[in-house]
């Protein structure tokens, strides 16, 4: 292993990476190198002789856990890199989970539900007592189920304490039933691969003993992030040691809506009494300027540790605030000042991003930069993975391998068509609750059964024994299919080629064909396939021929796959939330009006729509402060004059987080004013204009 170079660190780095016994708090501002401390810390713990597989790192996307993983490589190589757990909470969880899958009572080919698979169950749940599912916001309710679970409320426990609010009502109503749900299907959700080992941990001492000895020494990246569920995970791994080092910032926390508590870093040395304390304050990232403007904002914060970002740099250029007439001419402006950066100083337009508070600000920023002919990619879009193609391939293949999952068969079983409509599914579903089977072993059942002989004639007057010879026909072929699809996964036969024939069989293909508007969609579908069957391919190379494995891993995929994420052309458009862990050279932070940073929701909260509302006023100020330090070089703040709600202009008043900031630190400019310009900046503009035009004629 190479000799780790201690001096690289600044002070408080290297204090925060050489204090290894007992619990250590790192107050990690932004961009001041936390990452950093944690890959330096390992590597650390190794050279005094502490055993890989006794360290555990644990972060909250696949993409901070990924660049952990590739930082420790450097640092210590990748054979020792391989032996350390470097993953995230939910992957901790699933692993721990399939692990002690004999003390819960569970299969280890347990199925792990997404977010489309959870809504799956939610909308046949709504079904089975009768409520219109149309009517209700299915994310809204799973929402709540969420937040309950999350703060180990029992079904009965939260029946107790909802009040009047419909969706609560209906939350409470579906919780039980969705628990039972997926316990018949053997499945758990995201949720349950940290409450579930919570759980088992409170439980079964000879469990907890086994996790409190294999993990000596525990780091937390983002700990201000964490939930009561993800702390307690931690509290149980850390309980006979308390080796366990925290990195985070209060003033980025900004997940209070989905059950994030800040108090778990303000009140670290009450929860880990005799606690060291290091505070990280110098940035590597942004000017002075942008970071005396988040200091001078966030300070007006009150439940937060005391700390300052300062840098070593000088110079710089003053941040920009410019006001536009509405939203049209904001966005217009955002777009043709990209253009002019790129043209006159040297920017991509992939150095810039524009930042805001809502998604529906986002139309009028993709509009203007159509119309300026820039390309722009929006973080947070659509996902490989989340591609309707693909999630029936993953369906088909959980589906193969787990027949209880219910929520797949649904999801197949007529797609493509095959004559099983929705009156036959629902006798099928009938004949499985009757009977206490699972759907897929009422499908079996109905080969040898007379389930379908007394179904109603249709309207058309189709005699009912061809009725019920279709719909037995058309049951047991897809039965035979699913079985068939069995029988090659399990085959000596790769992966990929056992995973082609199935879905081929399925009709997968033929029906992508027949079904596109034209040729050109068709084939970018099928690429999509193939594309699945690559990644699937490549697994098996690497880890080897685990089909769970692969199809779990899937489940816990957050990162956006899509083949132009990377492209240097492209402009970045991105809510705050979203923001959070990048950097740019140039960044927008658009719509700084009041009701939309603060956001009306925390001004007034109030209706059912509760998905990323918040009534701490503070943690839109932590938004305005996540924003602000995205920001290397230059930072423009925009507001409009009017605004365009619901088709009617309203006149707008600017965000008390501007007011926040001195004066002295920003000039003012109207959005319709050309900017000041040399006449060098004239030619380059005018050159590259004509570049442009030219390439516009080819």
């Amino acid at each position: 292993m190479p000799v780790l170079r201690l001096d690289e660190l600044n002070a408080p780095q290297r204090e925060a990476v050489t204090t290894v016994h007992g619990p250590v708090l790192v107050l990690a501002g932004a961009g001041s190198g936390k990452t950093r401390v944690i890959t330096y810390r390992v590597a650390h713990l190794l050279e005094r002789s502490v055993q890989p597989e006794e360290i555990l790192a644990v972060s909250f996307t696949n993409k901070s856990a990924e660049e952990m993983r590739e930082r420790v490589e450097k640092l210590v190589g990748p054979r020792v890199a391989r032996r350390i757990t470097l993953s995230t909470f939910h992957s901790l969880g699933m692993n721990l989970l399939k692990s002690e899958s004999k003390a819960l009572g569970m299969p280890s080919g347990f199925t792990i539900y997404d977010t489309s698979d959870q809504l799956g169950v939610i909308r046949e749940l709504l079904r089975r007592v009768s409520i219109d599912d149309r009517k209700f916001d299915n994310k809204a309710i799973l929402f709540r189920i969420s937040r309950a679970k999350n703060a180990f409320l029992s079904p009965t426990e939260y029946e107790a304490q909802v009040g009047d609010d419909e969706y609560d009502l209906i939350a409470a109503d579906i919780y039980p039933k969705y628990e039972a749900a997926l316990r018949s299907y053997h499945a758990y959700d995201f949720d349950d691969l940290i409450t579930e080992c919570v759980r088992l941990l409170d439980r079964d001492e000879k469990v907890r003993g086994r996790w409190e000895n294999r993990f000596r020494y525990v780091m937390v990246d983002e700990y201000q992030d964490t939930n009561r569920a993800q702390y307690n995970l931690m509290c149980h791994l850390v309980r006979a040691h308390q080796n366990i080092c925290v990195v985070g910032d209060d003033d980025q926390s900004i997940y209070g809506w989905r059950g994030a508590e800040a108090g778990h870093i303000l009140e670290f040395d009450k929860h880990f009494p005799g606690a060291k304390v290091v505070k990280l304050e110098e940035n590597y990232r942004s000017t002075p300027a942008v970071l005396d403007a988040a200091n001078a904002v966030i300070a007006n914060n009150t439940k937060r540790h005391d700390k300052r970002l300062w840098t070593a740099k000088h110079g710089g250029e003053k941040l920009k605030v410019v006001i536009a007439d509405d939203a049209e001419g904001e966005a217009r402006f955002v777009a043709e000042e990209i253009e002019v950066l790129c043209a006159t100083r040297g920017y991509k337009p992939a150095d810039c991003a524009v930042l805001y508070r809502s998604n529906v600000q986002s139309k009028a920023l993709e509009e203007a930069m159509r119309a300026q002919r820039l390309n722009y990619r929006v973080v947070g879009g659509q996902s490989f993975f989340d591609r309707k193609e693909v999630k029936d391939a993953i369906a088909y293949l959980k589906l193969a391998l787990s027949p209880r999952d219910e929520i797949s068969l649904r999801r197949v079983i007529n797609y493509p068509a095959r004559g099983i409509g929705a009156q036959t599914v629902e006798r099928l579903a009938q004949h499985a609750q009757q009977h206490k089977v699972t759907l897929f072993d009422a499908c079996v059942q109905a080969r040898e059964t007379s389930l379908f002989d007394a179904a109603p004639p249709p309207a058309d007057g189709v005699p009912v024994e061809d009725l019920a010879s279709k719909s037995r026909g058309a049951v047991t072929a897809f039965c035979d299919l699913i079985d068939k699809g069995r029988a090659l996964l399990g085959s000596r036969t790769g992966l990929k080629a056992a995973a082609k024939e199935f879905l081929e069989a399925a009709g997968l293909p033929d029906e992508l064909r027949g079904a596109a508007g034209s040729p050109m969609q068709a084939q970018r579908r099928l690429e999509h396939i193939d594309g699945f069957l690559e990644s699937l391919d490549r697994f098996e190379q690497r880890e080897g021929r685990d089909l769970s494995a692969f199809l779990g891993r899937l489940m816990l995929q957050t990162q956006d796959d899509d083949e132009e994420a990377n492209r240097d052309d492209m402009v970045t458009l991105v809510t705050l939330h979203g923001a959070k862990g990048l950097e740019f050279p140039v960044v927008f932070l658009v719509g700084l009006e009041e009701e939309l940073l603060p956001h009306k929701r925390t001004l007034y909260p109030q209706g059912p729509d509760v998905l990323d509302a918040t009534v701490d006023l503070g943690e839109e100020r932590r938004l305005m402060y996540v924003g602000i330090t995205r920001a290397r070089e230059l930072l423009y703040l925009t507001r409009a004059r009017n605004r365009s709600m619901r088709a009617a202009a309203k006149p707008r008043s600017p965000s008390r987080f501007l007011a926040e900031i001195p004066e002295a630190l920003y000039d003012v400019r109207d959005a319709s004013t050309p900017p000041v310009t040399t006449p060098e900046e004239d030619d380059a503009f005018a050159r590259a204009s004509l570049e442009k035009l030219l390439k516009m004629t080819d």
